[in-house]
């Protein structure tokens, strides 16, 4: 007969304490809340008023069940008011011996069938189960922040933890409304590691100035659809508590993924914690404030308004593929005169055929009128003669991702082009200047990565490389703006912004699930219930390709030569054996054909 937690105890309401004794009281259970005194009491009581508060003006909660809910909750600053629970879950600050001795005083307070949780988000369970007399009632309940609002609980179970605890719990986790994953002990279990390294890396490289705050996360949030930048969200979770993890992760790992970049100490010793300072990679409107305001580091919209530019009023487009043919359907709607070359009249009269049809569905669910779709098309030529593009003003080459084949291309269009014509490439990861040492007008070239599908995602990354002039990298953000477009600066290296910090992450997925810590439905589910993504990183490389995913992968290993970032000998497996992803019915999943 599996346990019954009637009355649940949680030790520390901070933030996230005090959000998991809302749950818990949400659900009809007694909470007896702990604090260490009178302030924290204060702290506490406060921290769950304004949560409830916040759930009313939402429409989240009536005023009745507010009152009830905080009725049920009773707050003291005497641990031995917890002798009488069925549970207690630990929420104090991340720090081991501080639990550890927490957890030695429930044990001696508590019945010794009372199950004892933390919500650490990276130590060690085991480490706090053996300063108790009953480790095999020790387990990680790990809920992630907002408590009331995230779905994921991250069970962590050790090497002596009893099955039946294991069970209880996870079954009260489901009972609550979550989704419980069980893990084994390891340092940042299935979420934080694979957060914290995306986070570490995002750090680095801010600090490296390859690119500003703002278009770090403005890359990750239009072109990966996550709910917030790494920065913004370092910001909120504050940089001394990624400092921890981060630290916690790398004594463990002794990956230079997890390794803090330095610009965290910095940070930190000067009191820019984030948004509970109100200053951290953003500056807020005060302390705990969510609000950005202007500092010195923001872009000023006055400037970048008034860079000098070039007049676009005709762009070619070289290639017929999925990515030419989107990236020719804005131009066209946004009121460009578009000359699309392809190989062959077939392949030229296939791509007109689907940006037609890419139109009409637009206008089928009224986001075009049936006017705006026949100039927009009407402004489309084809050609199969690179001289059709002579009088274009700007040229985007979108062919295969073949080094060799590029640098043909742009040898002919820099024959064929006329002088002061922008040269540019959409690549995902093959270096731009390869691109522009193939011409005689290196300065004309930049590279324009628009993202799959092009009309409906928003971001473009805009590189330039040691040669591109300042006034063509300005016409390349101009013309983004143009297409209704996000356009994010950064320099020519491999990856550029968002594949250099996608892809490691997806890497470090594999060599989770092949190191068999956890399934990759497992994985899936906790990077999107627990962090709210798209979709979970398996998810994701099948959808890509794992042939792809492994070539971008193999490209940034051999620029960075950075060790963590080699791929995952399962991911080249997979590929070696034709297992693709969803283009061929197998990658990590197995789809219906």
């Amino acid at each position: 007969m599996g346990r019954g937690f009637k009355t649940v105890g949680v030790v520390g309401l901070g933030t996230m304490g005090a959000g998991i004794a809302e749950v818990f009281a949400r659900n009809g259970l007694r909470v007896v809340g702990i604090e260490r005194d009178a302030d924290g009491v204060a702290r506490g009581r406060a921290h769950l008023e304004h949560s409830t508060a916040r759930a009313q003006a939402g429409g989240k909660l009536s005023a009745e069940a507010a009152a009830a809910l905080l009725g049920r909750i009773a707050i003291s600053a005497e641990l031995s008011d917890l002798a009488d629970v069925d549970l207690v879950v630990e929420a104090v600050p991340e720090r081991l011996e501080l639990k550890a001795q927490i957890f030695a005083e429930l044990d001696k307070i508590c019945r010794p069938d009372v199950v004892l949780a933390s919500n650490t988000s990276s130590l060690s369970i085991t480490k706090l189960a053996v300063r108790t007399s009953r480790p095999g009632k020790v387990v990680g309940m790990h809920f992630f922040n907002p408590a009331p609002v995230l779905k994921l609980v991250e069970l962590v179970r050790t090497v002596v933890t009893e099955q039946d605890v294991v069970e209880d719990v996870s079954a009260f986790a489901g009972q609550l409304g979550k989704v419980p994953v069980v893990i084994g002990d390891r340092a940042g279990f299935i979420a934080n590691t694979l957060l914290f390294g995306y986070l570490n890396h995002a750090a680095r490289m801010y600090e490296s100035r390859y690119a500003s705050r703002e278009d770090i996360d403005a890359a990750m949030r239009f072109g990966c659809g996550y709910p917030m930048g790494p920065l913004a969200l370092l910001d909120l979770i504050g940089l001394d508590t990624a400092y921890e993890i981060l630290t916690t992760m790398y004594n463990q790992s002794r990956s230079q993924m997890h390794a803090p970049t330095p610009i965290f100490k910095q940070m930190m010793t000067a009191g820019l914690l984030g948004r509970k300072s109100g200053r951290g990679f953003y500056t807020y409107d005060g302390p705990d404030s969510s609000k950005v305001v202007g500092d010195a580091l923001s872009p000023s919209p006055v400037v970048i308004s008034a860079e000098p530019t070039r007049e676009i009023g005709t762009v070619g487009v070289v290639g017929t593929g999925v990515m030419a043919t989107g990236i020719a359907e804005v131009l066209a709607k946004a009121g460009l005169d578009v000359v699309l070359r392809g190989r062959s009249d077939g392949k030229t009269n296939a791509a007109l055929s689907k940006l037609k049809r890419s139109m009409d569905k637009a206008v089928a669910r009224g986001k075009m009128s049936e006017p705006d779709r026949d100039a927009a098309i009407a402004r489309v030529r084809a050609t199969t003669d690179f001289d059709g593009l002579a009088r274009c003003d700007l040229v985007i080459e979108a062919v295969a991702e073949e080094l060799d084949v590029k640098r043909a291309v742009f040898e002919t269009l820099d024959e064929v082009c006329k002088p002061g014509a922008i040269l540019s490439t959409t690549t995902s990861s093959l270096p731009v200047i390869e691109c522009a040492m193939a011409t005689s007008r290196p300065a004309d070239v930049l590279g324009l990565h628009f993202f799959n599908p092009v009309p409906v995602m928003k971001l473009v990354e805009v590189v330039s490389t040691i040669s591109t002039a300042a006034d063509v990298a300005a016409t390349g953000r101009a013309l983004c703006v143009t297409l209704g477009k996000e356009p994010v600066s950064c320099r020519d290296r491999a990856g550029f912004i968002v594949n250099a910090l996608l892809f490691p992450y997806l890497n470090d997925a594999v060599k989770m699930l092949e190191a068999h810590y956890a399934s990759a439905d497992d994985i899936d589910t906790a990077m999107k219930t627990g962090c709210a993504l798209p979709m979970g990183p398996f998810e994701l490389l099948d959808v890509v390709g794992l042939d792809v995913s492994l070539a971008i992968e193999q490209t940034l290993f051999e620029e960075f030569r950075e060790p963590s970032f080699a791929p995952a000998p399962l991911l080249e497996h997979l590929v070696t054996a034709g297992r693709l992803g969803r283009k061929t019915g197998q990658g990590f999943r197995d789809y219906a054909k």
